[in-house]
């Protein structure tokens, strides 16, 4: 299992890494992205203290990546901010999208995806000309299991799937209980309406093992 959205007590988690981590450990995780909430008033703060977390690779069997996800930021302002995330060392950039359970700013799906971030999270009722530019953008369209957020995964995979889009699937972590097996996660992408052995390909071949050199 490879989860490369989740939320520490840097931003609004209930966790702080080293329990996230075990945590995830324990269900079988191989590489985890820590990626808190983020704008221009917080970003060095959450990286500085996120990067300290990858002293666990060193003791744990899993891979531990330090991001962000760029939150409510103003979609002019997206494109700077996932710049500003790169240079400070972000390994995944991740941005907060769309969805219809929360008042994002129209426009963010669009903006994201033109900044070439890794993941555009929970993208809600993306557009088919969002999900071609996200094809040729390289950017994963996430598929979640995060209440409310994935009501609309099924319009997202058929999005995906008419596009070409590479898709994930993660939890968007805030708590313990957010955390799920690989088992799980494969009835997530099946029940958004891949085919089962498509729902099992994406799990298992994450989207960015090759891009994040994940092990």
């Amino acid at each position: 299992m490879i989860d490369l959205h989740t939320h520490t007590i840097f931003s609004d988690g209930e966790l702080i890494p080293s329990e996230l981590v075990r945590r995830a450990e324990v269900k079988g995780y191989t590489a985890i992205g820590l990626t808190d909430h983020v704008d221009f008033s917080n970003i060095e703060q959450v990286l500085g203290s996120v990067f300290k977390a990858k002293y666990l690779e060193e003791v744990l069997d899993i891979r531990v990546l330090a991001g962000v996800e760029i939150t409510h930021v103003p979609p002019p302002k997206i494109a700077p901010l996932a710049t500003l995330a790169r240079r400070l060392g972000a390994e995944i950039v991740v941005v907060h999208g769309e969805t219809p359970v929360e008042p994002v700013r129209p426009g963010t799906n669009r903006a994201a995806i033109e900044a070439g971030v890794d993941i555009l999270a929970h993208p809600g009722f993306i557009t088919p000309e969002e999900a071609e530019l996200a094809k040729e953008m390289g950017v994963c369209l996430e598929i979640t299991s995060r209440s409310g957020h994935n009501i609309t995964n099924g319009h997202v995979v058929r999005m995906a799937k008419a596009s070409g889009a590479r898709m994930v699937v993660d939890t968007d972590t805030h708590s313990p209980d957010d955390l799920i097996d690989t088992d799980r996660a494969i009835e997530i992408a099946f029940g958004a309406g891949l085919e089962r052995g498509d729902a099992v390909q994406i799990v298992t071949n994450h989207a960015l093992m090759n891009d994040k050199d994940i092990r």
